[in-house]
Formats: structure tokens, sequence, C-alpha cells
């Protein structure tokens, strides 16, 4: 009885915190993505200076999100979060294609970065409910623009996403939640 009642209690009340940051550029949606996946609704959000904190249990995993400021001068202070950090939610505004070189330098600098090197990656493709014809990427187009098929000491993936609906989202939280039961 002792050790089944210790067992539940631990279970319960002592779940590690799994720490994900959500990086991207500046208007990428992250925000709006991480309340979405908390809070099961669009809020309405200000640009974030600084950071957003918000712990979340999905399918047995206790998530601390990390939505963090990608304004240019918010993002050298990224590295601050990175210890600890065992997954990584890049969102991209898939219709940002001016500035989808800028995302690629963020990138590299954070798969390079020694403290990320184990972490998940998580490749959110944001605004999928756009039409093609303003300019929107499908997923296959951002990965390509990312050049993320050159990442092979990386276990990344790519999603497309809405952070307004919804769709794609559940997706991804589902393949961080496996790959990281995988690693035990």
């Amino acid at each position: 009885m002792g050790l089944t009642f210790s067992s539940l209690w631990s279970r319960l009340f002592s779940k590690r915190e799994t720490k994900v940051l959500i990086l991207g550029l500046d208007n990428a949606g992250k925000s709006t993505i991480l309340y979405r996946i908390t809070m099961g609704s669009v809020v309405a959000s200000a640009p974030t200076v600084g950071s957003n904190h918000e712990i979340y249990d999905y399918k047995g995993v206790r998530f601390g999100l990390i939505d963090i400021g990608g304004q240019t001068s918010l993002r050298s202070s990224w590295s601050q979060y990175f210890q600890g950090t065992e997954a990584i939610i890049l969102v991209i505004d898939s219709s940002d294609v001016n500035r989808m070189s800028m995302v690629k330098q963020e990138l590299m600098k954070l798969v390079t970065d020694e403290q990320l090197k184990t972490s998940l990656l998580l490749v959110l493709a944001n605004k999928q409910d756009l039409p093609i014809s303003q300019g929107r990427q499908t997923p296959a187009q951002v990965s390509e623009a990312l050049s993320l098929t050159d990442l092979r000491e990386r276990e990344w993936q790519i999603m497309g996403c809405s952070a307004l609906t919804g769709i794609g989202l559940f997706e991804g939280m589902d393949w961080l939640v496996g790959k990281l039961e995988a690693r035990g």
C-alpha cells in the first residue's frame, strides 16, 4: 500500500518539467501559438518584450514553455535561456519570404550552440491559413529555404500550422512527446 501510494504521489506531484523554448522572428506568431496550445484559444497580445512562461501538461509530459521576443534587439539575449533546454519550437511566418534568410541565420546560431546540441527542433511553418496567392510558402518550401535537410546531427521535424485555427499545433506537440518518450 505504501509503495503504491508513494508511486502515485510521485507521478501526480513531481513531474519533471521539460524546458521548451519558442523562438522566431517578431510577428511570426510565437505568443499566439503559446496561448493557443495552453489556453485553447487565440488571445490578443502585443509584441513580446522579454518572455512569456507557461506550464502545460500534455500526454504525460509537463512542458515549461518559454516564448521569447523575436525583435532584433531581443534575439541577442536568447542564449540566456539555453541551459537545460530539451526542445526548441522555431516558429516561422510562412508568408514572410523576404526575411527567410534572416530566419536561416538565426537557426544556424541555434543548431551550432553547444548548450542546444541535443535539443529537439520542431519547426512550425505558421500562417498556413493564408492563401498561396499572398506569398505563403508551403512547409516543403520553408524547409528548403532553411536547408533543414542539411541538419543531419539533429532530430528535427517541420509542420505546417495555423496559430489562429490551431491546425498542426498538436501534431507538433505529439511529435515532441514521442521523441521525448523515446529518449526516456
